[in-house]
């Protein structure tokens, strides 16, 4: 009687190895320091570090709005080209389905994308109804200023809450021997 074929433990495919099903598909990674980057995954390790082909960092903005309009929100695009992930800094990622393939597997209706086809990475990802693209350096100048509001009021908080007994993270005192 033939021996079945070598199986992997279960455990593999909770780690690293998950990324395999990932590989050669359009991907977007959510980092740590609140960047968004879409690129094809060409390459992981075990670590979890990846390496993204056509790589495009997305900076989302609160636009100033006209004088008597409702709120803009703006987006840019920044090409990246080949880039390098450390695994430690990834905290969110999934693949990038067109709207078809999606629409199709979330209400089970019957699709008309064979499931064979490649789906083309090329193609431009669909924008979120409130946000409109505008240049890169103003896109930037807003996040930066939201990045310093965000600065100032948590250091506010950080003094009310030390006033009330509590310390921030990396505030306490070190235990001295």
């Amino acid at each position: 009687m033939p021996q079945p074929p070598p199986q992997l433990p279960p455990q593999m495919f909770t780690t690293a190895a998950s990324l395999l099903d990932l590989t050669d598909k359009k991907l977007l990674v959510a980092l740590r320091d609140g960047r968004k980057v879409t690129g094809i995954l060409r390459s992981w390790d075990q670590f979890g570090n990846l390496v993204l082909q056509n790589a495009v960092e997305r900076t989302f903005a609160r636009g100033r709005p006209a004088p008597g309009s409702d709120e803009v929100f703006v987006y840019a695009d920044s090409p990246r080209g080949v880039y390098l992930v450390r695994g430690e800094n990834v905290t969110l990622m999934g693949e990038i389905v067109s709207c078809a393939s999606f629409s199709c597997c979330v209400f089970n209706t019957r699709c008309h994308v064979r499931a064979d086809e490649d789906q083309d990475l090329d193609k431009d990802d669909d924008i979120p109804a409130p946000y409109v693209p505008a240049p890169e350096s103003e896109v930037f100048e807003l996040r930066r200023a939201e990045q310093a509001a965000l600065k100032r009021r948590d250091a506010g908080k950080t003094k009310v809450m030390r006033r009330l007994g509590f310390e921030g993270e990396g505030g306490g005192e070190g235990i001295e021997i």
